[in-house]
């Protein structure tokens, strides 16, 4: 597996490296899988591939210095503000479940997460249930079987988009929130029963503890 150095950026840069890495993998025909971890400055709220702008509020955004970025993949909005973000590339043909979407995400969570977050202590699981919160604008708050969970709690929420027959995923590892900012600029209530974070997990754990959770990881 290609591990991609750590690195802190602004929203366009972030993701710039993911497309260029994507495109790069398809024109290369890259065989191996590529993993990055990255994290934001300034903060930034990323839009799905689709998703419509006009819920955000702007003077919310303006006043605390926030961009606003467009992803490849879908889904809902997300705050990259106290968190680390992951993406995954690879071959389709390389999965065992690469035809299913929803089978690959599982495939792809359980490999690169589940194992390496047993070493801090943490059992995550791939909630399998009915999309819930669907009308809703943050992506933490919408619940799919592309979640990873701690306790029924969403921790690490995941998209696709797929092009030649390769796929990028990522999806944000939450440390921490602040709910009060998410409902204004979001406009609309942020229900903590849905969403957990690493802080109220185990507040001890760094995000370097998890950056190093792949120092010694294999791959597929």
């Amino acid at each position: 597996m290609i591990k991609i150095p750590f690195e802190v950026n602004n929203g366009i840069k972030n993701m710039q490296i993911d497309r260029d890495l994507l495109e790069n993998a398809i024109q290369k025909k890259t065989k191996e899988h590529i993993f990055r971890l990255y994290a934001w400055s300034p903060k930034c709220i990323s839009l799905g591939r689709n998703q419509k702008v006009n819920f955000i509020n702007t003077e919310v955004q303006k006043l605390y210095d926030i961009d606003i970025v467009r992803r490849l993949t879908g889904g809902r909005a997300l705050l990259h503000d106290n968190e680390l973000t992951y993406s995954y590339i690879c071959p389709i043909s390389s999965l065992q479940h690469g035809d299913s979407i929803i089978e690959s995400y599982k495939e792809i969570l359980s490999h690169i997460f589940v194992e390496p977050f047993k070493k801090l202590g943490i059992n995550l699981k791939i909630e399998s249930r009915t999309p819930k919160n669907t009308d809703l604008n943050y992506c933490m708050q919408i619940s799919t079987s592309a979640d990873l969970c701690y306790n029924e709690k969403k921790l690490i929420g995941s998209a696709q988009f797929r092009k030649d027959n390769y796929l990028l995923q990522h999806g944000s590892i939450l440390f921490n929130y602040d709910k009060i900012l998410l409902e204004k600029l979001f406009n609309e209530k942020i229900d903590e029963t849905f969403i957990t974070c690493m802080n109220e997990i185990n507040p001890d754990i760094s995000m370097l503890d998890v950056i190093n959770l792949w120092s010694d990881f294999h791959d597929f």
